[in-house]
């Protein structure tokens, strides 16, 4: 079920919905597209198909080399073949080091919020350097919360992923995380130099104490097939994972004349209501963020296009 959404609204569902969060996807339908940049990645051989053999790929996958497996395996299972074509990196930011000192310090923080895959990566590295001390972790998502369970099932119950609100969505973390009644309540949030504030300040603002540090960032891959990258613009569905790669990448790889039109599934409402910001007229997105939901969005984009 998919509900129609005029230009100047994102759809948000109750938390109470009753339909499964595989079920539901909502789309943002735009009027207004932006005049698009000419590419200002230059072509090399590093992205290539996700298999060699697919001769009609329908969604490309655009996460960091390596990472695209999944998607791609569960998009299989619907004999759906992909094009492979990264288009962001992650690279250390400024606070990456301080990470495992933070952690080796006296200091004992209440919650530690991990809210992406790569952000929780980058945690573990840090918190296994740093002796693997007893920590309690609240996550955004199912799938920030994977990251973990090989650890979980591994150690001596030294990391407890204790929280996931009821909606992946930071506002709605920030808005959900237990506090401990009137004491003080200490927050340690390692987050992508690009995240927005909306984490920190709704926590803040019901009294948490949170000291956040920039542990990683994103950023364009530096070259792109211009083989692949012709393919990829006629290929019905764009798959992407983070707000960086619609604003940062895919936007910047459109050039005015291809006056691209056809669909984004994004991993969440935050890509999405980026999507949207950046004048892409056909976005989808699942009501609650996974894999799962990002499938079924990838599947209404092309079921509603006529192709699937």
């Amino acid at each position: 079920m998919s509900q129609h959404v005029s230009m100047a609204q994102v759809c948000l569902f109750s938390l109470s919905s009753p339909f499964p969060a595989s079920a539901v996807s909502s789309r943002l339908r735009l009027n207004r597209p932006l005049p698009f940049q000419f590419s200002r990645i230059q072509a090399s051989s590093d992205a290539t198909s996700a298999s060699a053999s697919n001769s009609n790929p329908k969604v490309v996958v655009t996460r960091e080399r390596g990472k695209n497996g999944k998607l791609i395996k569960a998009l299989a299972k619907h004999r759906i073949d992909c094009l492979e074509l990264p288009l962001i990196q992650h690279a250390q930011g400024p606070d990456t080091d301080r990470l495992s000192s933070v952690l080796k310090a006296d200091t004992i923080f209440d919650w530690i919020i991990i809210t992406s895959p790569e952000a929780g990566s980058v945690f573990l590295e840090a918190w296994k350097e740093a002796g693997t001390p007893n920590v309690r972790i609240g996550v955004v998502g199912a799938g920030t919360a994977s990251i973990f369970e090989e650890v979980i099932q591994s150690s001596k119950c030294s990391l407890d992923v204790a929280f996931s609100p009821s909606k992946a969505t930071g506002k709605i973390l920030a808005s959900e995380l237990p506090k401990n009644g009137n004491k003080k309540c200490t927050v340690l949030y390692p987050a992508s130099a690009k995240a927005s504030n909306e984490i920190e300040e709704g926590l803040s603002n019901r009294g948490f104490e949170v000291v956040r540090l920039n542990t990683y960032t994103t950023e364009p891959v530096h070259h792109v097939d211009q083989t692949v990258l012709k393919q990829a613009l006629s290929i019905p569905v764009v798959a992407v994972a983070s707000p960086s790669a619609v604003r940062s990448s895919w936007v910047n790889l459109i050039s005015d004349t291809e006056q691209w039109s056809n669909s984004v599934a994004c991993i969440g409402e935050t890509t999405a209501s980026a999507a949207k910001r950046l004048g892409l007229k056909n976005a989808y997105y699942p009501t609650h963020p996974g894999l799962e939901g990002w499938v079924d969005s990838i599947l209404e984009a092309l079921r509603e296009h006529g192709h699937f």
